[in-house]
């Protein structure tokens, strides 16, 4: 099991990644705060452990954001003392919430509870793809950039998966159609043509320009 640490303190992260390595779960530390959800998405962690005071963005901003991509068990950490501050822990998505100073046991125990119950059951693993800043989930369709979003079409969801995975790669046209008739989705050479024209206008509507790059005689690409 994999646990993500976000907190800026280094004593207390340090206390916490030792703590951790004892029990045999793997850590993540996070060092840049202005990229917690892109450090998220890289590494795939089964619990997220979030101090609310941070640089820039506070951990209730952080864990919305991953709220949106995932369903993780999120643990807050918090110097407060206000029941305002346990409630809003709760309506942001937060699955427990602890008051510092506290006993690294008790933070042990709580996360090998949640991982228990969590992962008994399903895994919660975000399915979202991630390439230079842009966010792509394939289950809703939706795509996003620096605060931008556009919706997909299941027929534009199907293309852009297989580039994004594929991303650094060429990818033939006639094994695009292929993954699309795999879907159910009726496509001929003209059909893809016109999806990968409506992609790059969702593309360029949030910032992303000449994003899907056309490899002629090959096919496309996502650099």
């Amino acid at each position: 099991m994999k646990i993500m640490i976000v907190e800026d303190d280094p004593t207390i992260r340090e206390m916490i990644q030792l703590a951790l390595t004892k029990w045999s779960l793997e850590t993540v530390i996070v060092d840049n705060f202005d990229h917690v959800v892109q450090c998220f998405i890289h590494n795939q962690p089964h619990l997220v452990i979030m101090d609310i005071n941070l640089p820039s963005y506070d951990g209730f901003y952080w864990c919305q954001k991953i709220r949106e991509i995932s369903n993780v068990p999120v643990i807050f950490l918090s110097s407060r003392d206000s029941p305002m501050d346990v409630v809003m822990s709760v309506n942001m998505g937060g699955d427990d919430y602890i008051q510092k100073p506290f006993h690294m046991d008790v933070l042990t125990a709580k996360i090998n509870a949640l991982l228990r119950r969590t992962y008994s059951y399903s895994d919660m693993l975000s399915d979202v793809l991630e390439h230079e800043g842009v966010m792509f989930h394939p289950e809703k369709g939706i795509l996003s950039y620096e605060g931008g979003k556009a919706e997909l079409t299941k027929t534009e969801v199907s293309i852009l998966k297989i580039l994004m995975q594929q991303k650094g790669k060429v990818v033939d046209r006639k094994k695009i159609m292929r993954h699309l008739w795999q879907d159910e989705s009726f496509v001929d050479e003209n059909t893809l043509t016109v999806n990968i024209v409506r992609l790059r206008k969702k593309l360029a509507g949030i910032g992303k320009e000449n994003w899907i790059v056309t490899k002629k005689g090959q096919g496309y690409m996502v650099p």
